[in-house]
């Protein structure tokens, strides 16, 4: 039971990363979807890592995580500069500081949980 819940959250973290690197690449898709996907990718994060694990930790784990990463762009260390002017890098750790991140991580977290707990805690699993 442990190796399908595991790929399960694994082939969606590997959808929603997808979906993420594509809202990057069309105009017409809000910077908010692209910010909440990445709370979603996060929250998936922490399912793989944390799978023997109540739901709700993988959910106060990503709200910490993305928050703090969030407040850390508005430290000027020359390491974190340097990470930040790596593309890749940059997709990751972001480049400057909005309140209206919090906001989508919030909700992007809010909605991989409600999603977690809806469909894909329970995928698999006999009843």
């Amino acid at each position: 039971m442990y190796t399908i819940g595991l790929i399960k959250y694994v082939i969606a973290w590997f959808v929603i990363i997808a979906l993420g690197l594509i809202s990057r690449q069309v105009n017409q898709i809000p910077p908010l979807i692209g910010d909440i996907l990445y709370a979603v990718m996060v929250y998936l994060m922490f399912r793989i890592l944390l799978l023997s694990k109540a739901l709700k930790n993988a959910f106060y784990a990503t709200i910490i995580f993305c928050f703090v990463i969030e407040f850390f762009q508005l430290v000027q260390w020359a390491p974190l500069i340097w990470i930040r002017q790596h593309p890749l890098l940059r997709l990751v750790f972001g480049q400057g500081f909005l309140c209206s991140d919090l906001l989508a991580y919030l909700i992007g977290g809010l909605i991989a949980y409600y999603m977690d707990v809806r469909f894909l805690y329970n995928l698999g699993r006999r009843k």
